[in-house]
């Protein structure tokens, strides 16, 4: 409504403004004198503006006409679009300005000026493979994702555009959650440009997700061809997906292959502790203790783990304590000063009722790094000593509100799984896994199960002997009587 006031009255402003030069050039004396084969013209000033505007068109025209002559010219030549040409460039200039103008729409965010732009650009042009694909992506951006799919799909009849149409559509089938069709479309468009970075990557991604292992290797050595992946993260990752291929590699009925895939996953990566377990007890069911160990051996080096001890014990499962826990020194002699090779060899122990030994490898872990496993070691040693259960119950107590110690973490979104698995299972990274200690983002307890110890009791220590007691004789007859009571 205001809108339409201000036209109204900048129309009426130019009228009057029009109207006012006119008079004042009609009282303007003097003019324009004219001397043309032998006659004279005599204008006056109004006149000779109107005679300049004349003059103006006039050219303008004659312009025009010249240029349609030249297209005339190129037709009979042969030229059989000139014509033609000549009278669309005005069209074509108007649809390539909506076109531009529908561009800009669309990088500013502003979904429904993009759409009409390009809709009008696709009247005014012969370019579907411009307009239409400015269609599909400002449909996207307004929600209106049928148009978008409709846009995408007559893409699909031009070899040039035919990659665009494809990668359209399954970026819509990821987004609707139809993984089985997005990785059909996935298959389509790497098959059309397999050194797309971007496609290589999301192929990969629905293959790990659907437990596609051996279409992913053959992804992953296109990755490494194109350049997209270094050599070493390639070789880990190759680890990987051969583990996962090799996944049944203690089932009742697991062919050699499947054995095989085990051994050559822990080749690919050594320090990949879950190829290396499998592997172990893929030489196991074959009756090769000697490789079982190397392998285990060889894993424990670079990182101890308690996946890699129990694959280990499995070598050997009917051995007595002690004979295990000798023959366990092949993997406790190896990174001595590591917390689980400490652990390992504490619970050893116990195994074995050699507190005291227990106790020394546990050292002061129960104190400078508090956790579950070192907490329930600590209580498990003062019981097989002998302390009360005040003491016993202390330490269980603590463990039940400490940290739980390393765990298979993902390094891309932090999600903690109970074990390993390829993909994770929260923000589907791929190979994400690694053992490591959480981040610990905890406070207090809301249940106030800190106080437990003060409840319960907490660990204690040692009553001093009475014979170090010299200045309180009264005080030493008593713990001596309660001694003797006891």
């Amino acid at each position: 409504m205001i809108w339409s006031l201000i036209k109204v009255l900048l129309f009426v402003g130019a009228i009057a403004g029009l109207s006012y030069g006119a008079s004042v050039l009609m009282d303007t004396g003097g003019g324009i004198q004219i001397a043309l084969l032998g006659m004279e013209f005599t204008l006056g000033p109004l006149q000779a503006a109107i005679a300049l505007l004349v003059l103006l068109a006039a050219l303008w025209l004659l312009l025009k006409l010249v240029g349609l002559m030249v297209a005339v010219l190129r037709f009979l030549n042969g030229d059989e679009t000139a014509i033609s040409r000549y009278f669309d460039r005005n069209r074509e200039r108007k649809g390539y300005q909506a076109l531009s103008d529908g561009l800009m729409a669309l990088a500013s965010g502003e979904g429904r000026v993009a759409l009409a732009r390009a809709a009008k650009a696709d009247k005014l042009l012969d370019r579907p493979e411009l307009t239409t694909l400015l269609i599909a992506q400002a449909s996207e951006m307004t929600g209106d994702t049928k148009r978008a799919s409709e846009a995408y799909k007559l893409l699909l009849d031009d070899n040039k555009t035919r990659f665009v149409g494809v990668r359209g559509l399954m970026r819509q089938k990821i987004a609707e959650g139809d993984t089985v069709t997005a990785l059909k479309l996935a298959e389509k468009a790497f098959a059309l440009k397999p050194k797309h970075e971007e496609t290589q990557e999301t192929l990969l991604n629905l293959q790990t997700g659907q437990g596609d292992w051996k279409g992913a290797r053959v992804t992953l050595g296109a990755k490494l061809k194109a350049g997209a992946l270094p050599r070493d993260v390639f070789r880990r990752r190759d680890a990987v997906l051969a583990l996962q291929e090799a996944s049944g590699v203690l089932d009742e009925d697991a062919t050699i292959e499947a054995r095989e895939a085990a051994i050559e996953a822990n080749r690919l990566s050594p320090d990949l502790i879950p190829a290396a377990a499998m592997a172990a007890r893929s030489y196991i069911a074959k009756g090769d203790s000697r490789n079982a160990t190397k392998v285990l051996k060889k894993a424990w080096s670079v990182l101890p783990h308690p996946d890699l001890a129990a694959a280990f014990a499995e070598i050997a499962p009917d051995e007595s304590s002690a004979a295990r826990l000798k023959r366990f020194a092949v993997l406790t002699k190896q990174n001595p000063d590591n917390m689980e090779t400490r652990l390992l060899l504490a619970e050893l122990n116990l195994t074995a009722e050699d507190f005291p030994a227990a106790r020394r490898a546990l050292g002061d872990l129960a104190t400078s790094h508090p956790n579950a496993r070192t907490l329930a070691i600590m209580a498990a040693v003062e019981r097989g000593e002998g302390a009360d259960d005040a003491v016993i119950r202390g330490w269980l107590a603590r463990a039940l509100t400490a940290p739980r110690g390393p765990q298979w973490c993902c390094d891309k979104c932090q999600a903690i799984h109970t074990a390993w698995v390829p993909v994770c299972d929260n923000c589907g990274g791929f190979d994400t896994l690694s053992w490591r200690e959480p981040a610990d983002a905890t406070g207090p307890s809301a249940t106030g199960t800190e106080l437990l110890p003060l409840i319960i009791g907490k660990p204690e220590q040692p009553v001093i002997d009475v014979t170090d007691v010299t200045d309180e004789p009264e005080d030493a007859e008593v713990v001596q009587d309660e001694k003797a009571e006891k």
